[in-house]
């Protein structure tokens, strides 16, 4: 079978953590392989998730890196015996693929934690708002462009409200006063999230302006939290596109800044009241 051109983002998380099992175990390639009985190459190929690998072949693995962590052998496993093909693949080829592993890493997540600085979460972003956002980019993208990443937007937000999957959005208060297209198309916006706000399984929690320190991370983040934590993973938007971060050091660092912004946001009632008034005063 030929390598695979364009792994799938839980393809490459598969390779990822067993390229961390063996650094783990102090081996190398070449160790690894001959422990495996196979060839170095392939070693390479399947940490780079340019080839699969069979359940059989990752507990081989682990039991050649003497890992004992159950629990994520175990996950690692379901992973890979989830042969289903998400329904952001009929997009592959007419938006950029960063939106389609957004949406494969929420289909995939346990629950989600999301911080937002410059706009409405995406999970949350009513049509208008959403075809605003992608308007404004500049140089300004073709009409077809626009219509076709807003029309995913709103398809990974129903997939997101048919699964019920945990989410929290911690907002900055400057979100809610930011006009993308106008102020009829943010009044509807926030009207949109207070009644988000009162969905069992959605947390909108505000981080208002008059906190005494910033609570810490000026970019858009996802918290995605995996079947087990050594599958958490962090998704950090920037204007020239998202990064996915895993290992160790860099979830703790994340969790951390969740937390702290965690304790300084307003409750879920005083938040709708927040929301609410701003949509008076619009």
């Amino acid at each position: 079978m030929p390598p695979r051109v364009n792994p799938t983002l839980r393809q490459r998380r598969i390779g990822a953590e067993l390229r961390k099992m063996r650094e783990a175990a102090g081996l190398s390639t070449s160790s690894l392989s001959r422990a495996l009985g196979i060839d170095r190459t392939q070693v390479s190929q399947i940490e780079a998730a340019k080839v699969g690998v069979s359940p059989e072949r990752l507990r081989s693995y682990a039991a050649a890196c003497k890992c004992m962590n159950e629990p994520l052998i175990d996950a690692m496993e379901a992973m890979i015996l989830d042969r289903s093909k998400g329904w952001w693949e009929e997009y592959r080829g007419t938006i950029p693929d960063g939106f389609l592993e957004i949406a494969e890493l929420e289909k995939g997540a346990r629950s989600l934690a999301l911080w937002v600085v410059t706009h409405m979460p995406g999970v949350c972003q009513t049509m208008s708002y959403a075809s605003s956002v992608f308007g404004r980019l500049i140089p300004q993208l073709p009409r077809h462009e626009v219509e076709s990443r807003t029309t995913f937007r709103m398809q990974r937000k129903a997939d997101l409200r048919r699964n019920q999957t945990p989410t929290t959005c911690f907002i900055y208060e400057s979100v809610l006063w930011t006009r993308f297209g106008g102020t009829p198309i943010l009044r509807e916006q926030l009207a949109s999230l207070i009644e988000d706000s009162e969905q069992s399984w959605m947390t909108i929690r505000v981080v208002p302006f008059d906190i005494d320190t910033f609570p810490g991370a000026v970019e858009n983040l996802t918290y995605a939290y995996g079947a087990v934590p050594e599958l958490d993973t962090v998704e950090v938007e920037s204007s020239q596109g998202s990064i996915h971060l895993d290992a160790a050091s860099q979830l703790a660092s994340y969790r951390a800044i969740f937390e702290r912004t965690e304790s300084v946001a307003l409750n879920e009632n005083d938040s709708r009241d927040l929301i609410s008034k701003i949509t008076r005063n619009l």
